[in-house]
């Protein structure tokens, strides 16, 4: 007679494993992003136009924080800043495919015995070390051995089900590879982690109650399912996300189709080159040789595939591009932030640099309002400075944008050198919304005066107001850019433009000495362009300043490096 079996032992134990897995697997990636960010946001700033390149920081980033998700939304800001190509970013996403394989062969150890030793050093040295370097160290530790704990409780709750016929019968229903890889994909997409579904996967095998087939069919078809995640992160982002994830579909999808029919010849292959334990027989020899076969066949199936689409790149990328076209943004979009993703908030360093390229689409709309509002001060129309408060207010939804972002960010556990980053950020995107304000009041109420005064211009000291506002305009682009890419060299260039700016200032201002004992007319105007001037002086000094902060930022790090 077939024992009974204890359903709520069954699931209890069976879910509540999974939820130990996912949550140490949760501690364990944060901590890793919490030491590693820093530096992620700097190997794809690196990134060469080598493809194989492209591939290694895909598969290191991804390793890293165990998202290929994460690794999207990077690839988005760099893509929609300008400092990767679509071409670029598709080999990143094949290495992402690699890089998750590591998890599926850290999975495959058979290192259940120290979970619990795991568990304690990793508490103790969370709670007791002075540094938060080792604190993140302890909860790596204290990750890891959760996710083992959790797969060894869901390893000893799915034993009876080997015996259990009903649950057997139940298995008949993927007794094809493509059913397999279908429930893999489904299964993952609901509960968004194809680690766990690998996890799952092997617990299963070295049970004894799937075969090696079954295991690597479903294995594949989580790398479907896995897309589904990165879809979910692309609605209502911008159309590089669309893009990024189009191509995560296409090639996860490409590679199953193509391997669907050849699993059997890719488990036999895996069972020649994994170890075996021929001392073993049964379950006990499944449990020891299936956990390593399915990773290998996993890391496998990824590293071919990559190897097979690698010379594509830029066909894909340009397929994408025709499949999704790219559209101008509407005027209200301009006031929708594009790169302050919640998914980065866990990972501060490239959280940060998202911000930078915020603070980038805010610098340019703030100096399309200081060129429109010149040319409407100098030539007045109506018309013109009505554009110019409108962008203000985009502008101005940018900035409460990236205000609250910092806040959510400065609310983490940061570095210190993190720490110092949000508040220069905040100073700089203070700093741009002030810029705005001056255009889009003084400039605006300067502009009305003249129009009601009526003054006469004088096109010769037009043109010099002129050159003088297009040296202080390449000023703030070049400080902007300083900024967004950490260029101290063109910071320094900002700074040391003093002179320049201040000797057209009095050029200007001795040009004026004739216009005051002369035409009323023109004298109004005089007074109008002086007061345009000191305007255009209080901006330079503020561009001044936002180059400044880049300045700051190196001379700290340099004092941190020799520290």
């Amino acid at each position: 007679m077939e024992p009974t079996l204890n359903q709520f032992t069954l699931f209890t134990g069976l879910f509540g494993g999974l939820a130990l897995f996912l949550f140490g697997m949760d501690i364990m990636t944060d901590a890793l992003k919490q030491a590693a960010g820093s530096y992620l946001k700097d190997v794809l700033a690196k990134l060469t136009r080598n493809r194989f390149m492209g591939v290694g920081v895909g598969a290191f980033i991804t390793a890293v924080v165990n998202s290929s998700s994460v690794t999207t939304v990077i690839l988005v800001g760099f893509i929609s800043a300008g400092l990767l190509s679509m071409a670029q970013s598709v080999s990143v996403i094949l290495g992402a495919n690699i890089g998750s394989t590591i998890t599926a062969q850290i999975l495959a150890f058979k290192v259940s015995a120290i979970a619990l030793p795991a568990i304690t050093v990793g508490f103790g040295v969370t709670f007791l070390a002075p540094s938060k370097t080792l604190k993140q160290y302890g909860r790596m530790v204290l990750g890891f051995g959760l996710v083992f704990y959790g797969m060894s409780i869901m390893s000893d709750a799915m034993a009876p089900l080997r015996s259990h016929q009903p649950f057997l019968e139940a298995l008949v229903n993927l007794d094809t590879v493509i059913a397999a890889a279908i429930a893999g994909a489904i299964f993952t997409a609901v509960i968004q982690s194809s680690a766990a579904t690998t996890g799952i996967v092997i617990v299963m095998a070295g049970q004894g109650i799937i075969d090696l087939e079954t295991a690597i069919a479903i294995a594949l078809g989580a790398n479907i399912g896995t897309c589904a995640t990165a879809g979910l992160a692309a609605i209502g982002k911008p159309r590089e996300a669309v893009w990024a994830a189009i191509v995560h579909l296409l090639f996860n999808v490409a590679g199953v189709v193509i391997w669907i029919a050849f699993i059997p010849e890719l488990a036999e292959f895996v069972r020649g080159i994994s170890p075996t334990s021929d001392d073993l027989t049964g379950t006990a020899r499944a449990a020891a040789d299936a956990p390593r076969q399915i990773a290998n066949a996993h890391t496998i199936f990824n590293i071919a595939n990559t190897a097979l689409f690698i010379g594509f790149t830029t066909h894909l990328a340009r397929f994408v591009e025709w499949l999704v076209p790219d559209r101008p943004l509407k005027v209200e979009e301009s006031a929708v932030p594009k790169f302050l993703d919640p998914v980065l908030l866990s990972t501060p360093a490239v959280a940060l640099n998202n911000v930078r390229f915020e603070l980038d689409r805010m610098g340019d709309q703030v100096i399309t309002m200081l060129k429109s509002g010149f040319e409407s001060a100098t030539h007045p129309t109506a018309k013109g400075m009505s554009e110019v408060i409108a962008l203000d207010k985009s502008v101005d939804a940018l900035h409460r944008a990236i205000v609250a972002y910092l806040g959510k960010i400065s609310s983490s556990s940061l570095r210190d050198d993190d720490g110092r980053d949000v508040l220069r950020l905040l100073e700089v995107a203070n700093s741009l919304e002030y810029i705005g304000d001056r255009v889009a009041i003084d400039i605006a109420t300067s502009t009305r005066k003249r129009v009601e005064e009526g003054g006469k211009q004088d096109l010769e000291r037009t043109a010099k107001l002129d050159n003088i506002n297009r040296n202080i305009v390449d000023a703030l682009e070049d400080a902007v850019r300083a900024v967004v890419q950490h260029d101290s060299e063109l910071a320094t260039d900002v700074r040391n433009r003093k002179v320049g700016v201040k000797q057209l200032h009095q050029e200007f201002e001795l040009s004026g000495a004739s216009l005051l004992t002369g035409d009323k007319a023109y004298l109004a105007a005089y007074v109008r362009e002086i007061e345009l001037l000191e305007i255009l002086n209080a901006i330079f000094r503020t561009a001044r300043s936002i180059a400044r902060v880049q300045l700051a930022e190196n001379k700290d790090r340099k004092i941190f490096a020799d520290e």
